[in-house]
This record gives C-alpha cells, structure tokens and sequence, in this order.
C-alpha cells in the first residue's frame, strides 16, 4: 500500500513553476504531432478490420497542479483522427497525461464523445524513453467507465497504452483496447498504433510565460 502523508493539506514550497522542465518521461512528448500511418483493428460484424488513419496531436503543458502534498505536472491533449483523404471525424479524444516526480507516477485519462472515460496509471524514471500503462474496467482508482449501451455491446474490460520514445524526436503509442462483444464469447482486442513527428514545438505554461 501506498504510505501517504498526515498531513492532507499542506502543500509544496518553492514549486517550479516552469512545467517544461518537470514534465520528467512526458517531456518528448510536448509540442504538436502529426502521424500519417496510423493503423486501427476494430471490431466488425465479419470480424476484425484494419482501417488506416491520419492523426494531429496537440499536448500544451499546464501549470503545476497540487492535491495537498502531492505535486504534479503535466500536458493537457487533443488528438483528432481522420480517415485518409477524408474531412469528417474518425475519432475525436481529449485528455491529460501527468507525471508525479516524487512517486515515478504517470497517468493517461481519455474522454471520447462516444460515452466513455478512462484513466490509466503506471510508473515510469523520469529518462524513460519507454512505460507503459494499464486501467482495467474492476479497478477502484485506474479504471474504465462506459455508457450502459457500451457495457452491453461492446464491453471495455482494460486498455492498455504503449509509449516508445525515438531517437529522432518522434514517437509511437501502442493501444490495446480488450472488449467484450455481445454475441462474441471471445474477448477482441481493438488495436491503435501510430508514430507521430513533431510540427510545432509546445508553448510554454502560464505561470512559465508570466
């Protein structure tokens, strides 16, 4: 378990205001993205389709975040997804990705306009180039919430999320979404991957800017 503090209230001193450089495995991933060969394997009534798909990505740091004691910093995200060649939205997906320096914590949430949300936690150093998260539909603090049409059709037992870092400034995640499918007594698991280049670099946190 966990050992956290007596004291629920007090918060840090001396905070870093700048979250550009706190932002420990999260810093390489700042800024805007574009990947043009994204690949989705979703679930269909034939089975299993792989569709392409082209993605911009935006992640802008916010200013340090506190809950008492604890201290976080992190990126606040915006991802839109297209078919290629195609205007109307394939997927739309908002968000923050979060690192707690003093634990190695690092959380993913998503909402998606479709009913859902989800929070996923792992640990990761702060030079890690690669972690990987995981929230699971029966977990009490990283979990899955659906919309009952989901849970009946298309239930979402765990999602899992890859991230690899690169060399050459780019980076790919690597998405396992397992379902469970009405009428499927097989759990199918939806996968995303894609690799994204840097556009335009992030801009700075408020309190950073003043």
């Amino acid at each position: 378990m966990t050992e956290f503090p007596e004291d629920i209230y007090t918060e840090p001193t001396n905070v870093d205001v700048d979250t550009l450089k706190n932002l420990g495995p999260l810093r390489a991933m700042a800024g805007v993205w574009r990947g043009a060969r994204g690949l989705d394997v979703k679930p269909k009534a034939e089975g299993a389709k792989k569709q392409a798909y082209v993605e911009r990505m935006e992640l802008q740091p916010i200013d340090p975040q506190t809950n008492g004691p604890q201290l976080l910093y992190g990126l606040r995200y915006h991802t839109h997804v297209v078919k290629p060649d195609q205007v109307k939205t394939y997927h739309d997906q908002v968000g923050y990705w979060l690192w707690e320096p003093a634990t190695g914590s690092v959380i993913h949430t998503l909402t998606i306009p479709r009913g859902q949300v989800v929070m996923a936690g792992g640990t990761a150093a702060a030079d890690a180039t690669e972690f990987e998260l995981l929230a699971r539909h029966d977990s009490e603090h990283f979990g899955i919430r659906s919309t009952p049409f989901l849970d009946y059709a298309f239930k979402t037992t765990e999602f899992r999320i890859k991230v690899s870092i690169h060399a050459d400034g780019s980076w790919t995640y690597d998405e396992d979404t397992v379902l469970l499918i009405r009428g499927n007594p097989e759990p199918f698991h939806h996968r995303d991957r894609n690799t994204l280049t840097k556009t335009e670099e992030p801009t700075p946190n408020p309190l950073a800017r003043a």
